[in-house]
């Protein structure tokens, strides 16, 4: 399989239209979860800008734990309730944070990191994971971010079935 990201243009929202395509595109035809997650945080990382860790953690049961991504070094397990990503995963709500170190509990596995967006990995109501994403700009990320990184994520959660 030959595939090649295009660069993306136009306003936010198109943009991330532009991404989801791509992502599917990508990962078309393709079930396994840790091929699909590592080429879906290589796509991410390398399509936005004012990143610098994107990538997935998977439930096991118990807690998360760090799966494909892009970056630093990661935390390895982060219990359910616990940082940005243990408050999306056990909420089921994706969790913006324009200053990590102003949220309760906040998990620092990367110093460099500013903001956070974290969306929950749901197929059919159960709970596969999160898609993790991380800047050292303040509030880099805003509701057409979180809209569209949504998208993306439902791109990877529909490659699972």
């Amino acid at each position: 399989m030959s595939f090649s990201a295009t660069a993306l243009a136009g306003s936010k929202p198109e943009q991330y239209a532009q991404l989801a395509a791509q992502a599917r595109a990508l990962l078309h035809g393709e079930p396994d979860r840790i091929a699909n997650a590592a080429n879906l945080s290589a796509l991410v990382y390398h399509a936005l800008p004012q990143l610098n860790w994107v990538g997935f953690y998977f439930f096991d049961g118990r807690e998360l734990v760090v799966g494909p991504f892009q970056g630093q070094p990661a935390c390895v397990r982060i219990p359910l309730d616990t940082g940005v990503c243990g408050t999306a995963a056990s909420h089921r709500q994706t969790q913006r944070v324009d200053d990590v170190h102003a949220f309760p509990g906040h998990i620092a596995c990367d110093a460099a990191s500013r903001s956070e967006l974290v969306v929950p990995l749901l197929r059919d109501g159960e709970l596969v994971g999160v898609f993790d994403l991380d800047s050292p700009q303040p509030a880099r990320f805003d509701a057409d971010d979180q809209y569209g990184l949504e998208a993306v994520a439902a791109v990877f959660v529909e490659s699972l079935a």
